[in-house]
């Protein structure tokens, strides 16, 4: 189907790769559940050989993906950690990473306890310092900076152009995790980034029923490479988990804003909150978060304020224990409230003193805004923190 020129990021999600099926007219197109296709003749195929290296389906969403990242095109993957690690694979023996200190726990697990056994080594720098970002490229002189952009636990926004002309000047591949943001509201292979990685599992899928990943190429021999890796190494997404993704990226741009107006109103609340010291939220870098997000997404991040002579942890238990709209899980993007706690989650990967010294302290709660009523979340929200501390 033929869309008009220059058609807008909902009508992408919702049509591009997913024409009716020309056989029988199916508006949804159908799910391919099949491991291996008949080939006509001896040297001749269909255009798909065998599920692990191709799938209709899994193609349906990779084109998809591609066209709201702007990219060349996609590699689907089993997991978002699978991705991360396709990435990582470009790399030869010796290969530097730079990465950014703030980063998804599982992220770091993998660099410190996979690759640096390798030979593949990282050092961690903050971004935001564009002078200190551009003297580690220089000295390490690496053969990939890695960043997210919100990062992972403190929504930390990064200029993503800036660092993909210091990364390109040096002949370094930016990384950008573009997870927390989504396509919605952010494309950094339009800002400079080389590749993009998502955990699908998470906005995109959107509804906490289906893992996945994918990688987003800018540059066509990139995106051969991985696709390349993909099947060689075998991380393959299954073609229901594609399906189920697709289905969930058809609503990701209607999704997104209202997971964007109810953090915002969550965001503001916490600010005012007496138990509460600090607020963690994109907006925080100002103008360069407007310039390269359509919306601030719909993370939150905030520290417990300390209760006297009270252990901490016990506060931080006390408000996880009596969430009820709210749910108490790692994941995120959803389209349920979850509450996550960092030091024992997401990051416990990262050495406590290494943990504490990036800012991810005891106290500090991770909340993924859903798109239930905004009122009975911030009721929620208020419930649990005076429960922190009864008077």
């Amino acid at each position: 189907m033929a869309l008009p020129q220059e058609p807008g990021f909902n009508t992408r999600a919702i049509h591009v790769g997913q024409d009716p099926d020309p056989i029988t007219g199916a508006t949804v197109p159908p799910l391919y559940l099949t491991s291996t296709f008949t080939q006509p003749e001896l040297g001749r195929h269909l255009g798909y050989e065998y599920g692990r290296n191709d799938n209709p389906t899994r193609q349906s969403l990779e084109e998809a993906l591609a066209s709201l990242e702007q990219g060349q095109g996609a590699v689907a993957y089993a997991s978002g950690m699978a991705a991360s690690d396709a990435v990582l694979r470009l790399l030869s023996p010796g290969g530097r990473v730079l990465a950014a200190e703030d980063l998804y726990g599982g992220v770091y697990r993998l660099l410190e306890r996979v690759y640096r056994g390798q030979g593949i080594l990282t050092e961690y720098v903050d971004p935001a310092d564009l002078d200190a970002l551009a003297s580690a490229i220089q000295r390490y002189q690496p053969q990939m900076l890695w960043l997210e952009s919100p990062s992972n636990p403190l929504l930390k926004v990064f200029d993503i152009a800036q660092a993909a002309k210091l990364a390109h000047h040096h002949g370094t591949l930016l990384v950008v995790d573009n997870t927390f943001a989504s396509p919605y509201n952010q494309n950094p292979l339009a800002l400079g980034a080389d590749l993009v990685v998502h955990s699908t599992t998470k906005y995109i899928g959107g509804h906490s029923d289906v893992i996945g990943g994918a990688v987003v190429a800018r540059d066509e021999t990139l995106l051969e490479r991985l696709r390349f890796l993909r099947n060689t190494a075998g991380a393959t997404l299954g073609p229901f988990e594609a399906w189920l993704t697709l289905r969930g990226l058809k609503t990701l741009g209607v999704r997104m804003e209202r997971h964007a107006a109810n953090a915002a109103r969550i965001q503001a609340f916490l600010q005012r909150h007496p138990r509460v010291e600090r607020v963690y939220y994109p907006a925080d870098a100002g103008a360069l978060a407007s310039q390269q997000m359509r919306t601030m997404g719909g993370m939150v991040s905030f520290v417990l304020k300390p209760t006297g002579s009270q252990d901490p942890m016990v506060a931080v238990k006390r408000v996880m224990d009596s969430f009820r709209v709210f749910s108490l899980a790692e994941s995120l993007g959803g389209v349920e409230s979850l509450a996550g706690h960092p030091s024992t989650m997401t990051h416990a990967a990262v050495p406590n003193d290494e943990r504490r010294r990036r800012g991810i302290v005891d106290t500090l709660i991770r909340l993924s805004v859903g798109i239930e009523d905004v009122e009975d979340l911030v009721a929620d929200l208020d419930l649990a923190l005076n429960e922190a501390n009864p008077s």
